[in-house]
């Protein structure tokens, strides 16, 4: 099973209102465990950067001005993205904003399953705060690494946290244990091949018969005879 844990940074909170999009990241999971595969883009939102949204992420109108605009990257996104079940913090914020940028840049509408993480930590955690920093001092998830908002590092974080929410770390080490024995098992399982040629018998009569006596001399009924084939079978 594969999924996609996502983030964004935008100008601001509302793209009906001009806001636009500035950065997207990305974090591979196959069978709840992270496969190091990451899809990271920062965007050029062709407008300036409002001082609230530049201090949560600190991505200034300057050091994005050179970058891609969300259109020549949509379609790298949607390739890595495929149709992946797509794992997301506050889903309607991140989701209204792909949406319409993909409107904006002439491409579909993305169909993908979308799993909420605020919407499972809620059910878990009734009457907690379920911001990301909450539920990472929650689950002892270090933030140190942290001192702006990121895209791609709030992906990898998410994805912690995401794993703790569906059961904590010994799922990731269940499955992956079940993908080994699995692996091990359809190897056990391979038919074996007849040789097509018989080995090269590497003694000769002589060495035979000086082996045979050595073991008559040293015990009168080695417990091997018992399986060794009879004579003629």
């Amino acid at each position: 099973m594969r999924e996609i844990v996502l983030d964004t940074e935008t100008t601001g909170l509302s793209a009906a209102k001009g806001d636009r999009l500035v950065e997207i990241g990305c974090v591979e999971l196959v069978n709840h465990i992270p496969t190091g595969k990451t899809f990271h883009k920062y965007c050029n939102p062709e407008r300036d950067m409002p001082e609230g949204a530049f201090k949560v992420h600190g991505l200034s109108e300057e050091f994005l001005a050179d970058k891609p605009l969300f259109k020549t990257v949509a379609q790298e996104f949607l390739d890595f993205i495929k149709d992946s079940v797509l794992i997301i913090h506050n889903a309607p914020f991140d989701m209204g904003f792909l949406q319409a940028e993909l409107e904006w840049s002439k491409f579909g509408r993305i169909e993908n399953d979308v799993i909420d993480t605020v919407l499972l930590a809620r059910t878990k955690h009734p009457g907690a705060r379920v911001n990301l920093d909450a539920l990472c001092r929650h689950y002892g998830i270090d933030l140190s690494r942290r001192a702006l908002h990121g895209a791609l590092l709030d992906s990898e974080i998410l994805a912690e946290v995401y794993l703790e929410l569906i059961g904590g770390r010994q799922v990731a080490f269940s499955l992956a244990q079940e993908t080994t024995d699995q692996t091990e098992l359809e190897v056990s399982m391979r038919p074996v091949k007849a040789r097509t040629k018989p080995l090269i018998q590497r003694m000769n009569e002589k060495q035979r018969q000086n082996h045979k006596d050595f073991v008559a001399d040293k015990t009168a009924a080695p417990i091997w005879q018992k399986y060794w084939p009879k004579p003629g079978r």
